[in-house]
């Protein structure tokens, strides 16, 4: 399996210097200021989406603005952009940064008011973007795969909006890295839902399978990508229930997501997963994407 790690340096915050965008302006990340009444802080009342860029072009960026426009939608946040707004408005925030591959942060609240669960009146919503270096996997992360452990599912029925209410999964997401584990598989009533800030996909007798988009999982773009990529290679890939059965029983587990693209979890509670270390559909989805960013990378 042929290695390509990210080629940019980690980073775990932008520069002060870096340029964001906070309604209507530019400015260096460091001067940026949020009420302390807005609603975004107040009640985590807003959304947001994570865009991946691949040399300075963002992956399936019409995806992500439907999947936030569908968010705002479900909430009663105004968009307060079109799409060839946001469009624009992403791609400049883009073309400002010192480095090609990023990790571009959307955020849009439902503004500043007085502290009351009501939603305001004719209040604007505030729009916050910043970007950072995208940083994959490591070269032994993906050669090894990675731990996981399961967790009871306790969040709310509606995770298909890209909330920013993420006490639930940042609990679950500790749950894992307080184990040593790179992710939590989340279950809900004997079923696989996700991870908690994944999408799992699970490989039994070389089928592929995963939970179909409900309310009970984030539609994830790159959760499409692989979607696309499995069935255009001639996968058997199945969107449907997946049972705890099946999660434990399975040959390969894989997570996927913006940041991390697609792992191998090689590890579930403490026992191995299949033989213990990535198994050969997960080499040939690793292949097929980093083939399928290697080509947005050169669209640029």
């Amino acid at each position: 399996l042929a290695i390509h790690p990210s080629p940019e340096p980690p980073m775990s915050a932008p520069l002060p210097d870096t340029p964001c965008y906070l309604n209507g302006e530019l400015l260096p990340i460091a001067q940026a200021k949020v009420s302390v009444l807005d609603r975004g802080f107040i009640f985590g009342d807003g959304v947001y989406e994570v865009i991946p860029v691949y040399g300075r072009i963002p992956l399936r960026l019409d995806g992500h603005l439907a999947r936030l426009g569908r968010s705002l939608a479900s909430v009663r946040i105004r968009n307060p952009r079109t799409v060839d707004e946001w469009t624009a408005l992403i791609r400049d925030l883009i073309a400002r940064q010192t480095f090609d591959d990023q990790s571009l942060y959307l955020q849009v609240s439902r503004g500043v008011a007085k502290r009351d669960h009501a939603f305001p009146k004719d209040t604007p919503p505030t729009v916050f973007m910043m970007v950072n270096p995208l940083t994959l996997p490591s070269a032994d992360q993906v050669s090894r795969g990675v731990t996981a452990v399961t967790a009871t599912d306790n969040r709310w029925y509606r995770c298909d909006i890209k909330s920013t209410a993420l006490l639930a999964n940042v609990m679950l997401r500790q749950l894992a890295v307080d184990a040593g584990a790179a992710e939590a598989v989340l279950l809900r009533d004997g079923f696989l839902s996700e991870g908690s800030a994944s999408n799992i996909f699970v490989v039994r007798d070389g089928i592929v399978a995963t939970p179909a988009k409900s309310h009970l999982i984030l539609s994830g773009i790159t959760y499409d990508v692989i979607t696309d990529l499995a069935r255009g290679d001639g996968m058997t890939l199945e969107q449907r229930d997946v049972s705890e059965a099946e999660v434990r029983g399975a040959d390969e587990l894989w997570l996927a997501s913006s940041t991390r693209e697609v792992l191998a979890i090689t590890t579930l509670d403490g026992k191995a997963v299949g033989n213990g270390r990535p198994g050969p559909m997960f080499e040939r989805m690793y292949r097929l994407f980093r083939e399928y960013t290697r080509r947005l990378r050169l669209s640029a």
